[in-house]
């Protein structure tokens, strides 16, 4: 079901990638956003980047759709000294594998987005200030689904005059978003690969995902999710976080980067309190994440990665027959957290439907973050697709 909502006029004017590899971050905005659930937001607000030019036919744009940690940083820098670029660089710029000589890349924060306080991010959720009370919406923000997300994307691209996507190429939560693209929106979507993803989670992923809101719900500083003028949930947080990254990767990775652990430590041997070194390590690292993320966004992302089906229909093949893009599957071999099933099933599916569909496994250490930092193994076979002939 295609929503309604009106289009806002916060688009800034089309910028492009600079030569040297630098971007600029902008923001769109839109009002009156009718939800899937049939509520509204009264205004919308997201970060997006482009990189590479738009042509006058408007026809180059490949959308790119991020991941459940990421924002709309899929390549270059903001600023020379920047340590590092966006997390697809490898495949994203100038005679790359998503060739910015021939497309325009947009990318776009999220609604939820997991670091609203990210300097670097703009979007609209709980810690929004709802502008018909003054304060944070907290849990009367709506509910949002990736459709929601989907359709946040088609307004900022119909501020642009774009009206056909070359391609929509996605990781993880991105991947949801780029197939459910095509379902919804068949006329304007020619090609899709969805990395590391899924049609439809099934109740063992609703069950895996739940595990991350857990320890945010039991935390009694969320209070139902009321904390913003008190302390916040940041133990819950930063247990959450820790999940997110123990289960995106897979133990060879894992025990590679905390080999310096061992179940021979002496501390956790004399004292119940004491923590293994790499127990220590992971809460560490998942502490410092906390300090742009919360609580109640991070809930609102589990919620909409659990209620996804690509279509948003009865079934997986009912949701997937409007469906007219080329797509591309290429899940993670050793990826235990979105498992390669996930993606065959959707492959499968659209094979029986009489679709033009492709699956390739990508190799690597990292499990579920192979689609982030292994995917350069794929770029010959992402250009080939891109070329190829569409609808």
């Amino acid at each position: 079901m295609l929503l309604a909502f009106m289009l806002g006029t916060g688009t800034s004017a089309v910028m492009a990638q600079a030569p040297n590899d630098l971007v600029e971050k902008q923001i769109f905005t839109t009002h009156d956003f009718a939800t899937y659930n049939g509520q509204q937001i009264a205004e919308v607000n997201v970060g997006w980047e482009a990189y590479g030019e738009l042509n006058a036919a408007k026809d180059n744009v490949i959308l790119i759709t991020h991941f459940f940690s990421g924002n709309s940083h899929a390549a270059g820098r903001y600023t020379a000294g920047d340590a590092l670029p966006g997390y697809w660089d490898a495949i994203i710029g100038p005679g790359k594998a998503i060739d910015t000589n021939l497309y325009y890349v947009v990318s776009s924060d999220t609604l939820v987005n997991q670091e609203p306080y990210n300097p670097r991010v703009t979007t609209t959720g709980p810690a929004t200030i709802n502008p018909a009370t003054g304060k944070p919406y907290a849990l009367d923000f709506p509910v949002v689904t990736i459709r929601d997300f989907v359709n946040v994307q088609k307004a900022l691209l119909d501020s642009l005059g774009i009206e056909k996507l070359h391609a929509v190429v996605g990781a993880s939560m991105g991947s949801l978003q780029a197939l459910d693209w095509a379902a919804a929106y068949p006329d304007f979507v020619e090609r899709v690969i969805s990395v590391i993803g899924a049609g439809a989670v099934d109740p063992w992923t609703i069950a895996t995902l739940q595990q991350w809101a857990n320890p945010i719900i039991a935390d009694p500083n969320w209070n139902e999710g009321n904390y913003y003028d008190a302390d916040a949930p940041t133990e819950g947080l930063r247990q959450a976080l820790g999940m997110v990254t123990l289960q995106a990767m897979h133990p060879q990775m894992f025990n590679q980067l905390y080999a310096n652990s061992s179940a021979r430590e002496t501390a956790p041997l004399h004292n119940i309190r004491e923590n293994f070194s790499v127990v220590n390590q992971l809460n560490a690292a998942a502490a410092a994440r906390t300090a742009n993320a919360d609580a109640n966004h991070l809930l609102y992302l589990v919620r909409a990665n659990q209620l996804f089906m690509a279509g948003f229909a009865e079934d997986l093949e009912t949701g997937l027959r409007p469906v007219t893009a080329r797509t591309l599957f290429l899940p993670a071999s050793n990826d235990l957290l979105l498992q390669p099933y996930l993606a065959q099933e959707a492959y499968n599916t659209l094979r029986e439907l009489g679709k033009d569909t492709y699956y390739e496994e990508i190799e690597g250490p990292w499990g579920h973050l192979d689609g982030v930092y292994m995917l350069e193994q794929k770029a010959a076979l992402i250009r080939d697709f891109l070329a190829t002939t569409g609808q």
